[in-house]
């Protein structure tokens, strides 16, 4: 009896070791999805400027907190008894146990699906008990819904919710204000502090504007709402540190006096084309040297357009940040290498970066452009008459009116010896690379709901053999001119109805998509890029 209970004991550990192994395994190739890269300037750096830097990574750093408990909550228990080192990395890369470049699914089986509304609301609040709130702070972007011990809902402020971390990062932006050498970048970490501590971001982002000759940047505090899948209303915090290439940066400044033709240029009724462009000369070219919190998450931005309230894009524009060396990154690990599985060989030598890095600035410059309002009554910002599917119109929108600005300064003249072939075969390539990063993610879906369209129309024409695509010159730039008028109609008119219904026909993995992306995911090239 002693022999076989040893060998029953010897057999269960061979059993519990083989799934330890498998999950290993499994967690591991998750992990393996993403390249790492090392964050770095080639711009040099005093060494004031290094003491800045280094307090403000450390705001940064509290950033990573907040977000994570908007995103998940106390990651304490998510990290509980958890070894394995593969399945660590891919926690904080996704920032919870939700696979956000494969829909949000789980990737440990204790959870279930990802709450729509994060943790900005209730678990259990219901769409009837949020409406019936009569406080008008309800969608701010910077407010969360509590629910009271007599279960009513309330709204309280970020800086309420998390006093201690918010102070904490206040602290340390003032500490960096304090040693910079530079007068303006100094007047403005005070601002951000003033405005981290109360949720009133107006007075700094129009300093932020103001802001033209600083080296070091920061973006930091609750930024962007793609974190808020429910009612697409509030902001999650990121800390983003930021070196400009003033050079390079002065370069690219000259765009900025085209920008109000661009926006004339854009072929709609005069009914839509009320807006003035944005044409704040504000296009810098930067090396990001550190990722914190919403930023972070899964995917990296590779460009940035702030900021995001229409009250100062009106009245200052907004900044065109171009993340330089994270677009290399990307380019070089993932574009190029996609590009050789998916593209025609005889049209493989438009896949450039220099096209790569222009559609990625446009895409910014174009945020700048159309409308921010809608023409109906009562006028509306376009953010809040789309809610939950603005996020993806407004990418989309930027993306294909980016292609019909690129197509157009190179027409006028301003690109230099310019074959718009590039753009349009590098753009293609990089839809397959967006694409990968599912219909949860907002640049994922509108990239999935474009390659539908220029599927359909021509625009792009998959070979006999089902490998490769070409495009099609004269029917790209008719497609890029509809579309662009297309998502722009529906922003001006408020029409979520339209918008769901084009997200929900378009926004999908089709199977012709799916079995190239399926193509790419053997080939082992990477989703994305995470940083050392």
């Amino acid at each position: 009896m002693k022999f076989k209970s040893i060998l029953f004991i010897l057999a269960s550990m061979i059993i519990i070791s083989s799934c330890s192994d498998s999950k290993h395994a499994k967690y591991q190739a998750l992990a393996d999805q993403y390249a790492k890269f090392e964050l770095k300037t080639q711009v040099p750096l005093t060494q004031n400027e290094e003491e800045v830097i280094a307090l403000l990574e450390k705001a940064s750093d509290c950033m990573e907190d907040l977000y994570w408990h908007v995103a998940f909550g106390n990651k304490d228990i998510l990290f509980k008894d958890v070894t394995d080192t593969s399945l660590i990395k891919y926690l904080h890369i996704n920032y919870g146990p939700w696979d956000r470049l494969n829909d949000n699914k789980p990737f440990i089986e204790l959870y279930g699906p990802k709450p729509l509304g994060a943790n900005f609301y209730p678990a259990d609040m219901t769409d009837e008990e949020f409406q019936s709130i009569k406080d008008p702070n309800k969608t701010s972007w910077y407010t969360c819904i509590v629910r009271n011990k007599d279960k009513s809902l309330s709204v309280k402020w970020f800086h309420e919710m998390f006093p201690k971390k918010v102070e904490e990062a206040a602290s340390y932006i003032e500490q960096a204000a304090e040693i910079t050498t530079d007068i303006t970048f100094k007047k403005y970490l005070n601002l951000r502090a003033t405005a981290i501590r109360t949720d009133n971001y107006l007075e700094s982002d129009m300093e932020w504007m103001e802001m033209k000759d600083n080296k070091l940047d920061i973006v930091i505090g609750p930024i962007e709402k793609y974190e808020d899948a429910l009612y697409g209303y509030k902001a999650s915090y990121s800390g983003q540190i930021l070196v400009k290439d003033k050079a390079e940066s002065n370069r690219y400044s000259k765009f900025a006096a085209q920008f109000q033709r661009l926006q004339n240029a854009i072929p709609l009724p005069a009914e839509y084309n009320t807006e003035k462009a944005n044409t704040n000369p504000d296009i810098n070219i930067y090396d990001v040297i550190y990722y914190a919190g919403d930023c972070n998450s899964a995917s990296k931005n590779i460009a940035i357009s702030l900021p995001n309230d229409p009250r100062v894009s009106n009245i200052k524009g907004t900044r065109k940040l171009q993340l330089r060396n994270v677009m290399k990154a990307k380019f070089d690990n993932i574009v190029i290498p996609i590009s050789k599985l998916v593209i025609d060989p005889a049209q493989q030598k438009h896949i450039k970066f220099d096209a790569f890095f222009q559609n990625t600035m446009f895409h910014e410059v174009s945020h700048g452009l159309g409308v921010n309002y809608t023409i109906t009554k009562p006028r509306m910002e376009c953010t809040d008459a789309l809610g939950n599917s603005y996020t993806a119109i407004e990418e989309g929108k930027a993306d294909i009116l980016g292609l019909f600005c690129v197509t157009k300064m190179g027409e006028w003249g301003y690109l230099g010896e310019k074959d718009i072939l590039d753009n349009y075969v590098t753009f293609i390539a990089g839809i397959f690379r967006s694409a990968r990063f599912g219909v949860a993610e907002a640049h994922g879906q509108t990239n999935m709901m474009q390659f539908s369209q220029f599927l359909e129309s021509g625009a792009i024409v998959r070979n006999e053999t089902g490998k490769y695509y070409t495009v099609n010159l004269e029917k790209m730039k008719a497609e890029i001119t509809r579309i662009a008028s297309q998502y722009i109609k529906i922003e001006a008119d408020g029409n979520k109805i339209l918008a769901d219904e084009l997200l929900k026909e378009r926004g999908l993995l089709t199977p012709t998509l799916s079995s190239d992306l399926d193509r790419i995911a053997k080939a082992n090239i990477p989703k994305d890029i995470y940083f050392d």
